[in-house]
């Protein structure tokens, strides 16, 4: 008897997906430049810089991800992403000094740290690539530290085209 019943062999697999993506930040990412403040480009004089501070519509920053830099070669003081900080503590989302891949590898190392790697205990993970963010390396290389005590294997790409990362050898039990 033939039957036209269509299984989904992927959902019986007993495969797990993680995408990574899933954990990616939600705010958009900006950008606070400090060389704007800066005289001739390459000067940051105190006073001129908490004054430009103090009149700056900080709103325009709100519920965002700011990347605080400078893209010159000026050499900022310390006190300069401080103060900063300070501005946008009350109306950014979060605040990091750097570029967005460094940001995005502070975020994955903090949500990865709070996974629950035990309920992964003898499953078989795979982690879900090719997406459209940009998940660093980084969380791809600390997921599979996180996870490799536990899981069984680990594999990377879909479901139905895998690539295969770890297996954990199988153990003979012997009854005695």
């Amino acid at each position: 008897m033939e039957s036209n019943t269509l299984i989904n062999r992927v959902t019986e697999s007993g495969l797990i997906t993680i995408n990574l993506e899933d954990f990616f930040p939600e705010k958009s990412f900006t950008i606070f430049d400090i060389k704007d403040f800066l005289f001739h480009g390459l000067i940051l004089k105190e006073k001129d810089f908490r004054d430009a501070l103090k009149s700056l519509d900080w709103d325009i920053y709100s519920e965002k991800i700011v990347l605080v830099t400078c893209s010159t070669d000026a050499i900022i003081p310390l006190w300069a992403y401080m103060l900063v900080a300070v501005y946008l503590q009350d109306v950014a989302h979060d605040t990091y000094q750097g570029d967005q891949e460094g940001y995005l590898r502070m975020h994955y190392r903090d949500v990865l740290q709070k996974l629950q790697p035990s309920q992964y205990q003898d499953q078989r993970v795979v982690i879900k690539g090719c997406g459209s963010k940009p998940v660093p390396s980084y969380a791809y290389a600390m997921i599979t530290s996180v996870l490799k005590p536990y899981a069984q294997s680990i594999m990377f790409g879909e479901p139905c085209s895998t690539v295969p990362i770890f297996k954990r050898p199988r153990t003979i039990q012997i009854k005695e």
